[in-house]
């Protein structure tokens, strides 16, 4: 019951926030929860679902490159700017802290009730995204203004 209560909050702030990737997610799951036997699907989906998230995301960075709007020569063009460098690193830097991220994770399980509230948090009330390879964007972004800032004065 007390997992049906904490979906039901978590439905209404995003529902509040009118953060639609929560809200979608929060359904499916309590959909998920009125199917007898879902048990064994959502046991399936806790342990697997990261790795089922991270390879539809890298599908769907892969597609301007299968739909040709992303070619060889844009990569090697980006490459010879700062902004390209440091995308380049901070995407290595999000992988390489993913990964000792899932190694926590499964050293500490107790940790994800924690990063689950976070990112609920932050999605919800500072308009987040839940989503690695943004994160890289992210950080490339902050570098940049501390870049620009720098050479400007």
């Amino acid at each position: 019951m007390e997992s049906w209560l904490f979906l039901g909050v978590i439905l209404l702030i995003a529902f509040i926030a009118k953060n639609q990737s929560l809200l979608i997610a929060t359904l499916a799951i309590l959909v998920l929860k009125l199917i007898p036997h879902s048990d064994k699907f959502l046991a399936i989906l806790n342990k697997q679902g990261i790795n089922w998230g991270v390879t539809l995301i890298s599908a769907t960075i892969l597609v301007p490159i299968a739909t040709g709007d992303i070619v060889l020569k844009d990569l090697l063009n980006t490459l010879k700017s700062p902004l390209g460098w440091v995308a380049t690193i901070c995407g290595i830097l999000v992988a390489v802290l993913s990964s000792k991220g899932v190694g926590l994770i499964n050293q500490s399980p107790e940790v994800t009730v924690a990063l689950v509230f976070g990112t609920i948090m932050g999605v919800v009330f500072l308009k987040g995204v839940a989503a690695g390879p943004v994160i890289a964007a992210g950080i490339t972004y902050c570098i940049m203004q501390v870049i620009q800032v720098m050479t400007n004065h």
